[in-house]
């Protein structure tokens, strides 16, 4: 079968997707961007027309496989072309800024981070304890090792909010210790109205709640040989930045969405749900509102995802957001409004994300697939409703002897999340 120019043009343009994959040393440039975002809006054109074709089939009871088969060619592409826009504009926004820096006048972090470099390289410890309390003020670590110069700690963190899908949306704080804790007025004080002259009764007091993350450690064991230490050109720094980072974000990218809170963050898929409005106003704190599908197993009621909508108030709409994944989108996209538009649509303008019904779309393959009494879809200002706090001071432990002739590298950061806000975070849940 002949392959159409809308096929040929996206084609042309995922190469440079995949080199991104293998390189960082140039990610993407302009006019690779303007192409992908050229072809976008055509694998959307013929998205458009194949499904409303299938549509059409279908009403008539004539499924067509030649046509399931070439949506989800097409499904495809487009999802590569969003993944290489979002990658291009994220390499294009680091070109133009200025690298992290960690305050290098200061002699003390200087020299904290020159003996730290001789102890990754060579193992070296000589005075590295007391340039790190001096550094950090930080003690030492339970299990030994020592704590990393505050550049690379911030690097790391840095590297995690550009992987971590709810590190760029939710609240993320650095806290000295486990002792965070937040006061939460939850209401109760009493107000009415009276005339000049009346009498004025003594008011209830506000209820205050005491909440906070839920904490636990997360680790990372990443390896090398000596030989590429011993090479003073390579960035070691950056290397375990750059380990640690993938290895910590695989980890925490479930915990802040399905994590038990049994030594790890709790997800806001693992607080209480209930279909109580926030206008009933009795559902306890902490519960979040759910919203049915209105269909058994399936995604497919446009009005069900309006009412999800309004059922946030006014107030968290302003920076509200759209959490599924990738199947979710799928089935999405396919979703017409009462007068048969469409309602999603692409970015197909530089820095433009994909929206549904107006509000951006941010996939997270942590997210349920839809199923039956699945939770798929969530939508609300993760910001105010989520937090993610990073206790100061990711610590290192160097071991050269368990898998000669690797070196590992025992990473270890103790980190907290939890709901802050259980009204600014709504979700969707299918019906049994």
């Amino acid at each position: 079968m002949q392959q159409n120019p809308m096929a040929a043009a996206v084609a042309s343009t995922i190469p440079s997707l995949r080199g991104m994959h293998r390189r960082n040393d140039n990610p993407g440039t302009e006019a690779e961007l303007r192409t992908a975002l050229k072809s976008l809006g055509e694998a959307f054109n013929e998205f458009k027309k194949t499904n409303d074709e299938r549509i059409e089939k279908l009403s008539k009871g004539q499924p067509d496989p030649l046509l399931e088969g070439k949506l989800g060619a097409i499904e495809k592409k487009m999802s590569e072309l969003e993944g290489f826009k979002k990658t291009a504009e994220e390499a294009l926004k680091k070109k133009a800024r200025p690298g992290l820096s960690g305050g290098g006048d200061d002699e003390t972090v200087t020299e904290h981070k020159t003996a730290f470099d001789g102890y990754l390289r060579k193992g070296r410890e000589d005075g590295l304890r007391e340039l790190e309390q001096k550094a950090l003020n930080l003690g030492t670590g339970e299990d030994g090792g020592f704590g990393v110069p505050e550049e690379l700690d911030r690097n790391i963190i840095q590297l995690e909010r550009d992987l971590s899908v709810m590190r760029t949306l939710a609240n993320v704080i650095q806290v000295g210790s486990e002792e965070y804790k937040r006061l939460v007025n939850v209401g109760g004080a009493a107000s009415g109205w009276v005339g000049e002259t009346d009498e004025r009764t003594e008011t209830g007091t506000p209820k205050l709640v005491q909440i906070a993350p839920f904490f636990g450690e997360i680790y990372a064991n990443p390896a090398i040989t000596q030989k590429a230490l011993d090479d003073i050109f390579f960035d070691v720094e950056g290397w375990l930045a750059q380990e640690v980072s993938w290895e910590f974000d695989e980890e925490e990218g479930d915990s802040f969405v399905i994590g038990n809170g049994n030594n790890k963050p709790k997800g806001y898929l693992a607080y209480p749900n209930s279909a109580v409005t926030d206008k009933a106003g009795t559902r306890p704190f902490g519960t979040l509102q759910f919203v049915t599908s209105g269909a058994a197993a399936a995604l497919n009621n446009p009005d069900r995802l309006i009412d999800l909508v309004h059922s946030l108030k006014r107030g968290y709409r302003k920076n509200a957001v759209w959490v599924g994944n990738g199947l979710t989108l799928a089935a999405l996209r396919k979703l017409k409004d009462s007068e048969g538009n469409y309602l999603w649509r692409p970015g197909l303008e530089a820095g433009a994300p994909g929206i549904l019904l107006g509000y951006r779309y941010e996939e997270d393959e942590a997210m349920p697939d839809i199923a039956a009494d699945s939770i798929p879809l969530s939508f609300g200002d993760f910001k105010r409703g989520y937090t993610i706090a990073d206790v100061r001071g990711t610590r290192v432990l160097r071991d050269p002897f368990t898998n000669k002739p690797f070196v590992h590298f025992y990473t270890t950061k103790r980190v907290g999340g939890g709901v802050m806000d259980s009204k600014a975070i709504k979700l969707l849940k299918i019906a049994a």
